[in-house]
């Protein structure tokens, strides 16, 4: 294995890819790149250069203790899984060196855990960023390292509960993407269970009016649920890039007929119609997505309308786009607050008990995101009206 050898830094070097070391005069940090895939190892490296650094490479746990020992870097970027000895046993290791404690320890890692996270904690690791690595997040977060570095022990104690903070919000973030799991995977069974139950008692001949009114009302539930859980997994997918359309050929006046028999329970017990008219035959779009995007604004608007009202959806070609117009004669949105009630967890109170609009906050965050993968915009507009509110929808026409 070759020694490298420690370079004053008015003349640093840089490691070449066959080995060699080659003279540089401007280097802003050297990097210890460790990481036992040739093609990982060198695409990091390579962007570390272009950034301006200079950079050292291991491809195991042991060449990482001896270069560290000779080129004594700024920064080291670290892999877990490694043959022979882990990224976790590697950095206590090089915590216990000479210039252990000072330098900065980047884990890279696709163990996207919580357990893996804290064993980076323990380890004595200051940052943990996942695989697949965007290149553009490295480079920032190497500069904050050796930006760190370079400040010390001037705000070693602020960084320290800075980190803190940041630590927490990543584990919390990690615990959510496994209550996401658990969302989706052990609550879609029973809800779809119920619903189908409540299908197999419907077809019962025995069943008195009542009765059957009482499985209708199930049904509505379980698919409300069922639209609460996918909508939780939509959001998730959509906060890491994931949510797309498959767009293909349907019939809106269907999808819309569909909504409404869905809804009607809970129209029902409002007093309320929904008036549903489409200009509209045909459009190309995600159906699921389209369905629960029109269920949820439909049901928002029935939650939210006074007794013995309409709710009006209108759809209609304004230009190259398909216009969905989704009417109430509820309590409106004052203006201020109309930007935020898309976000998740929003609930719009007006002040006036009258004039409220609360929520679960998470209907109206997933038609913002079903229609973003679409291509398409959600707005509130002004009513025709003194009272109510209208959601505008707007999709392109193919």
């Amino acid at each position: 294995m070759e020694k490298v050898p420690i370079e004053p830094r008015a003349a640093p070097q840089s490691e070449t890819a066959d080995g060699r070391t080659v003279a540089n005069q401007a280097f802003r940090g050297a990097i210890l790149v460790v990481d036992d895939d040739e093609s990982s190892r060198s695409l990091l490296a390579a962007a570390l250069r272009g950034d301006g650094h200079r950079v050292v490479t291991a491809e195991s746990g042991p060449e990482a203790i001896a270069r560290f020992e000779a080129v004594q870097p700024d920064c080291v970027l670290l892999d877990v899984r490694m043959p022979d000895m882990d990224g976790f046993a590697v950095c206590k290791r090089l915590r216990a060196l000479p210039g252990g404690e000072a330098v900065r320890i980047l884990f890279l890692t696709a163990m996207r855990d919580v357990d893996s996270f804290d064993n980076a904690l323990a380890a004595g690791g200051d940052d943990f960023i996942g695989k697949p690595v965007r290149l553009a997040e490295l480079s920032m977060r190497v500069e904050t390292a050796l930006e760190l570095r370079r400040l010390g022990a001037e705000i070693g104690k602020q960084y320290a509960l800075l980190k803190r903070q940041r630590d927490d919000v990543m584990r919390l973030n990690l615990q959510k993407e496994r209550l996401m799991a658990f969302v989706v995977h052990d609550l879609k069974n029973p809800v779809h269970a119920i619903d189908l139950a409540a299908q197999l008692l419907a077809g019962e001949e025995s069943l008195t009016h009542p009765a059957r009114d009482w499985v209708r009302s199930i049904r509505s539930h379980a698919r409300q649920l069922d639209r609460m859980i996918m909508n939780l997994l939509d959001l998730a997918k959509a906060d890491e890039g994931r949510l797309t359309a498959r767009k293909a050929p349907l019939d809106l006046g269907a999808v819309l007929a569909a909504v409404a028999f869905e809804l009607e329970p809970i129209s029902r017990n409002r007093n309320a119609v929904v008036d549903a008219v489409s200009a509209i035959d045909h459009l190309s779009a995600d159906e699921d997505l389209l369905h629960r995007m029109l269920a949820n604004l439909i049901e928002n608007a029935l939650r939210h309308a006074p007794q013995d009202s309409t709710v009006s959806v209108r759809a209609t070609i304004e230009g190259s786009a398909i216009e969905i117009r989704v009417s109430d004669d509820g309590p409106g949105i004052p203006r201020e607050l109309r930007a935020r009630i898309f976000d998740p967890f929003i609930q719009v109170e007006t002040g006036d008990l009258s004039l409220t609009r609360v929520g679960r906050g998470l209907g109206l965050a997933f038609c913002k995101e079903a229609v973003l993968a679409h291509g398409g915009s959600i707005w509130v507009d002004d009513a025709t009206s003194d009272v109510g509110s209208v959601f505008c929808v707007r999709l392109p026409h193919e």
